[in-house]
């Protein structure tokens, strides 16, 4: 039963007033935990559709739970509602630590507790989910008690701030927490304001529904609650670095976040250097070169090649590949991240690695995305004898769209009459779904096909996709398919030039399925992980 308005330390309509401020700020709040929960999982797990599906419907189911446990809670709502909040901020806020440690230290090595992260995700999505659906039916017993009002009327009220709330949070984490902070003392943060929020409410107008020994209490959860976040924002520094040599290695020397990705570069000269992008090993020093010239060579030997276009390849490897063809005048790279490419041009270490491709006066880098770009101007004016797809593997992510039938008939308008296209389509033996329907939608887009495969040495310790359960490497298993703009008879000419580039045609892996493999659209991605 609601209880009558009471006396508050201020009028009813200032009182009102902070009651819906406060669910604006814990909504907001609740909404940053939810986002970096999806941008995390992504991150450490991959297949960002996936992750946010799961963290977000295990959410909500959660918040429904949560709403039903607050009845018992409707005759304390001032104490349940501060113990909640210090609850939800010492939860939320520490979880993106929590989770990144538990990646770093004890995710996928194959311990008993491996792929333990996994589970965590969706041990933090139930907690959360729960005490953020606990909150609304104890405002609004605490917003009747300022001024009683119809239900209907305080719902609209309620959820009206809710919504706005979480605008403003949904805003705030990718244009204010994520850049100025970044992911941990953006968690950290959020936490602190939260019990603030939380405390500063109940204190503020509830004060005389606490006992003496309740009051003590909430008191001290919520000093135990911010020494507990301040302590870790402290330590936080120290805890990224640790984290990341427990991923990456002890010998890093390059990380930074570029607003695109994560970079990060371990290892010194050549074969120790190692690269990843968004903790996924994208260049090894040791086999490099495998990998590059197996993806280049065979269509720079198909014909002319005067004019390339590298979609990707901000690294300049692909592109070191291209300039030791003669009779090249021009290479297009079209590179969405300026920092992958800034580190390549200052790098010792990288650059020496590319050959210092971007001193050659016949490179020119754009940064944009490939899709976008293609679909521009640029490529009618000046059509490519030779397009090279340097892009990360196909995958339920943002990289989904550049293995579609749309993207290669964008390709395919880009390329002269007889013109090639390279493109790596990921590992073919633990992928095999994935790169022949790669092949199927280059044929879909009026492609000839011609498919193969390199495998290179054991890379060591790579973080994501490349890692085994024991915590050692694949010998890294490279998918390509090199296709032809309207010329069978090129793609088939290019088989010698595959064999001579150290690949093997991969037709003798191909699966029999009863009916063709369909094509990737980019409103039907047939990519997963």
């Amino acid at each position: 039963m609601i209880e009558p308005p009471e006396r508050l330390p201020v009028t009813p309509r200032t009182g009102r007033f902070l009651v819906l401020a406060g669910v604006f700020i814990c909504a907001a709040c609740g909404l940053v935990y939810e986002l970096e929960l999806v941008a995390l999982a992504s991150y450490l797990i991959g297949d960002s559709v996936t992750q946010a599906s799961v963290v977000l419907s295990v959410m909500v189911f959660a918040m429904g739970i949560g709403s039903l446990l607050a009845k018992r809670l409707r005759c304390r709502a001032a104490a349940g509602f501060g113990l909640i909040e210090a609850a939800l901020a010492l939860v939320g806020g520490c979880s993106a630590m929590t989770l990144y440690a538990a990646f770093a230290w004890a995710g996928d090595r194959g311990e008993v507790w491996a792929g333990g992260s996994r589970y965590l995700f969706v041990a933090f999505s139930l907690a959360i989910g729960v005490l953020i659906g606990a909150e609304v039916p104890l405002l609004m017993v605490l917003i009747q008690r300022v001024r009683r009002q119809d239900a209907g009327g305080a719902v609209a009220d309620l959820f009206a701030a809710d919504y706005v709330g979480a605008l403003v949070g949904g805003l705030a984490f990718p244009f204010l927490l994520l850049p100025w902070f970044g992911q941990l003392t953006g968690a950290l943060l959020t936490g602190a304001v939260n019990v603030l929020a939380g405390g500063a409410l109940v204190f503020g107008l509830f004060g005389r529904d606490l006992s003496g020994r309740g009051r003590w209490i909430l008191l001290a959860t919520n000093v135990t609650v911010l020494a507990v976040l301040a302590s870790a924002a402290v330590l936080v520094d120290d805890f990224e670095r640790a984290a990341r040599r427990a991923v990456y290695g002890s010998d890093i020397r390059v990380a930074v976040q570029t607003g695109v990705q994560e970079v990060v570069l371990t290892g010194g000269r050549r074969e120790s250097l190692d690269l990843f992008l968004d903790g996924r090993l994208r260049v090894s020093g040791r086999d490099e070169h495998r990998y590059h010239q197996a993806l280049v060579q065979p269509a720079m030997r198909g014909g002319p090649h005067a004019r390339v276009l590298v979609l990707g390849g901000g690294d300049g490897l692909a592109a070191r590949q291209v300039l030791r063809h003669s009779g090249v005048r021009r290479v297009d790279i079209v590179e969405i991240d300026p920092g992958v490419v800034r580190l390549a041009r200052s790098d010792p270490a990288l650059s020496e690695l590319n050959g210092h491709v971007y001193r050659d006066p016949r490179v020119r880098v754009v940064h944009a995305d490939a899709f976008h770009w293609l679909r521009g101007p640029h490529t009618r004016r000046l059509p490519y004898d030779v397009v090279v797809a340097d892009l990360p593997d196909p995958g339920i992510t943002a990289s989904t769209k550049l293995y579609s039938q749309e993207f290669y008939g964008l390709v395919a308008r880009a390329l002269t009459d007889g013109g090639r296209l390279a493109v790596h389509a990921g590992p073919v033996v633990t992928r095999a779904h994935a790169y022949w329907t790669v092949d199927a939608t280059l044929r879909a887009a009026g492609l000839a096909t011609t498919p193969y495969r390199v495998t290179g040495r054991h890379s060591g310790f790579a973080a994501g996709p490349d890692r085994t359960a024991d915590g050692s490497a694949h010998p890294r298993d490279w998918g390509f398919v090199l296709a032809a703009r309207g010329h069978e008879s090129l793609v088939a000419a290019a088989d010698s030039a595959i064999l001579r580039s150290g690949a093997r045609a991969a037709q003798h892996v191909r699966p029999a399925p009863r009916e063709p493999m369909p094509p990737s659209t980019l409103v039907h991605p047939r990519y997963a992980d």
